[in-house]
């Protein structure tokens, strides 16, 4: 059921991105005067087709994976004298180059619409509130320390964890100074900006999390080991555990929070443990056998069905943010580029190997975070569309042939020569434009099998 779900959510985002992507090479190619022959969501054989009043074939087909916008073209096969001049081919190269940037345009615009739509709705974010500092990381060595909020990094504030992540990540793998504006979260006094050295710091090939990395652990709420649900059917309802109950001990060992009672359970599948646990009555004694499962990583584990109690954030942790529709604008334009900022540096550092390739993602994992960010809800999902949308539109420009980038560095060589490109080295440069883009295809879905 899960695999269902995460592929499910894999064929949402592409078909949303792709939809947006492709919708813009069309509208623009219509606005031109070229005949667009089919507009396609996925590629293959279509499974359901249909035809508009211009002619065009709107089409779903059967590999989820990507689409494309096929217009008449005479580079591939005749066009009658009377269409010739709605062939794309026929079109000057600024419309060409038009053409061939509606695309990424469209998903960055996407993105700022995006932006704008979760900016007016407004949300909640945590406080970016530092819990613990790791020894020797980063983060102790500038001065960190647990209590404190972050309001800044380099300069450019920051209202969550979100954003600290993507300022630290435009810093990995470099030297040189880094500041942090911090204050004491209690009262919100003594601002004072941090300044330490990077020393190189690199983030974690197999889980490359900045803030780990960096050093620092958010502040989380105490989760008192109380249960809060059981399931009718589970091993915690058939030993007597009640909703509310406050377990205090395991086998005669204090139990302190509830991620402690989880680790119990979890190391002891088909084992009998003694659980001390405290009601309104008083103190009891129970026995309790956790049932074995087997995870996708074949860990054998113990659970007993039963729940945590919901753990409310203090309000003075949390930040409402919101704007209205007029100063949204610019919000959304500056977390667009952010985002289109984090790409390229990204790009730079992995062809510096300041950052390792192997942080490259490919489909598997884009599953994995499409499904947990639908399951989130609206806002993580919307943001994760933007963020993908953003990082789709950039490397579509990068200068790469068979990329709308490759395409239009051809179309401005044209326009500046007043001659195309010689079809032998269109014809070369698309071929080692495939050679690298399946490349990095296979490389990416490699990083993805070897993170599973």
């Amino acid at each position: 059921m899960e695999f269902i779900q995460t592929v499910l959510a894999l064929v949402l985002t592409l078909g949303i991105l792709v939809t947006i992507h492709e919708y813009g090479h069309f509208w623009v190619a219509r606005r031109c005067g070229v005949k667009v022959l089919r507009f396609s969501v996925g590629f293959g054989n279509p499974i359901y087709s249909w035809y508009d009043r211009h002619g065009t074939e709107f089409a779903i087909a059967a590999i989820p994976l990507g689409g494309y916008v096929k217009m008449l073209d005479e580079r591939e096969g005749p066009v009658a004298d009377e269409e010739r001049d709605r062939a794309f081919t026929s079109k000057p190269p600024g419309q060409r180059i038009a053409i061939a940037a509606a695309g990424p345009a469209a998903n960055f615009l996407f993105a700022i619409a995006a932006y704008w739509l979760l900016s007016v709705i407004g949300f909640t974010t945590v406080a970016p509130v530092v819990g613990e500092v790791a020894p020797q990381s980063v983060a102790e060595r500038m001065g960190l320390s647990g209590g404190m909020e972050i309001l800044a990094v380099d300069g450019h504030e920051v209202s969550s964890w979100r954003d600290i992540n993507m300022r630290l990540l435009e810093r990995a793998g470099e030297y040189g100074e880094v500041s942090l504006t911090v204050t004491e979260a209690a009262d919100g006094a003594g601002e004072r900006t941090l300044i330490g050295d990077l020393g190189g710091w690199r983030l974690n090939e197999d889980n490359p999390y900045p803030l780990q990395e960096f050093g620092v652990s958010p502040w989380r709420p105490a989760v008192p080991a109380v249960i809060g649900e059981v399931a009718a059917d589970g091993r915690a309802a058939s030993a007597g555990l009640l909703a509310g109950d406050r377990v205090v001990a395991v086998d005669g060992e204090v139990i302190g929070n509830w991620f402690e009672l989880v680790e119990h359970i979890r190391n002891a599948p088909e084992q009998e443990l003694s659980v001390t646990v405290v009601r309104e009555q008083g103190e009891f004694e129970l026995s309790v056998t956790p049932a074995e499962r087997t995870a996708e990583d074949g860990q054998v584990t113990g659970f007993i069905g039963a729940g945590v109690t919901p753990i409310r954030w203090p309000d003075e942790f949390l930040r409402e943010v919101s704007y209205n529709p007029l100063s949204a604008i610019p919000h959304a334009i500056g977390e667009t580029w952010s985002d289109t900022r984090l790409t390229l540096v990204a790009v730079k550092k992995m062809l510096t190997g300041l950052l390792s390739p192997s942080n490259l993602s490919g489909p598997i994992t884009i599953a994995r975070i499409a499904e947990e960010s639908v399951s989130s809800g609206f806002e993580d999902f919307i943001r994760f569309l933007a963020y993908l949308s953003v990082s789709l539109g950039v490397l579509n420009l990068l200068p790469v042939p068979v990329l709308d980038g490759g395409h239009i560095v051809f179309y401005t060589i044209e326009a500046i020569r007043r001659k195309p490109v010689s079809e032998q080295a269109q014809a070369l440069g698309l071929r080692i434009g495939m050679v690298m883009i399946l490349s990095l295809m296979v490389f990416a879905l490699y990083n993805d099998l070897m993170r599973l």
